[in-house]
């Protein structure tokens, strides 16, 4: 998959992240924000790594902004901001 133009998915609600993908020329490139950093910036960090990752992203630009989410929903949303920005039409999550 190419990212091929700017995509979000979520919100800034409490227990939710937000992430915008754009397309990056230098690996992933991560800036964070969150209101847990201290205690999980780490871990989060890590799950969008490794997301981005099983979906053979190579070059991408993520803005997350985060209020408490848990692994699987900023999973979710970094799968979902992805294939947004990708312009697929169907999601295929058995194929990542």
């Amino acid at each position: 998959m190419e990212i091929k133009k700017s995509a979000i998915a979520g919100t800034v609600e409490s227990n939710d992240i937000l992430i915008t993908v754009d397309k990056g020329n230098n690996g992933i490139e991560l800036d964070l924000d969150s209101s847990v950093k201290k205690q999980f910036g780490k871990q989060i960090e890590k799950v969008i790594r490794e997301t981005v990752e099983e979906m053979n992203i190579k070059d991408v630009n993520i803005k997350a902004v985060d209020k408490g989410a848990l692994d699987y929903v900023i999973m979710s949303r970094v799968k979902t901001a992805i294939y947004r920005a990708c312009e697929c039409e169907e999601y295929s999550w058995g194929e990542i």
